[in-house]
């Protein structure tokens, strides 16, 4: 594989990434609706510029830890396309990854977002 030669180039194959993640990830996909649902949450309830900093960064959290399950299920797949212990291991400690960070995601969003729900229900 040849060395990218332009900052377009690097821009086109990020691009070309998200776009495999959108188009085969089905669990990418549903990470992006519950981060639209928390961005318009956000905006209904007019939360901080810290606020909706720390739910961005939560987003990104849980999409990028995906996108990472994503690649390196495919690179142990590439490379041990037959059943192997560590392959396993190495799969199940990604989705582990995947998991506690939507685990802390739902803990940041009620953090956030309760005491605004409390005030509009009560």
């Amino acid at each position: 594989m040849r060395k990218t030669k332009s900052l377009a180039e690097s821009f086109y194959f990020a691009f070309q990434g998200i776009i495999h993640c959108l188009r085969y990830e089905r669990n990418i996909r549903i990470h992006l609706l519950f981060a639209l649902g928390a961005l318009v949450a956000s905006f209904y309830f007019q939360l901080s510029g810290i606020e909706l900093a720390v739910i961005l960064l939560t987003i990104v959290l849980v999409v990028g830890t995906e996108m990472v399950n994503t690649a390196v299920e495919n690179a142990i797949d590439l490379v041990s396309p037959d059943y192997h212990p560590l392959a396993k291991i190495v799969k199940d400690v990604m989705a582990g990854a995947v998991f506690f960070a939507c685990f802390i995601a739902v803990i940041v969003g009620l953090v956030i977002f309760l005491p605004y729900l409390w005030r509009v229900l009560f």
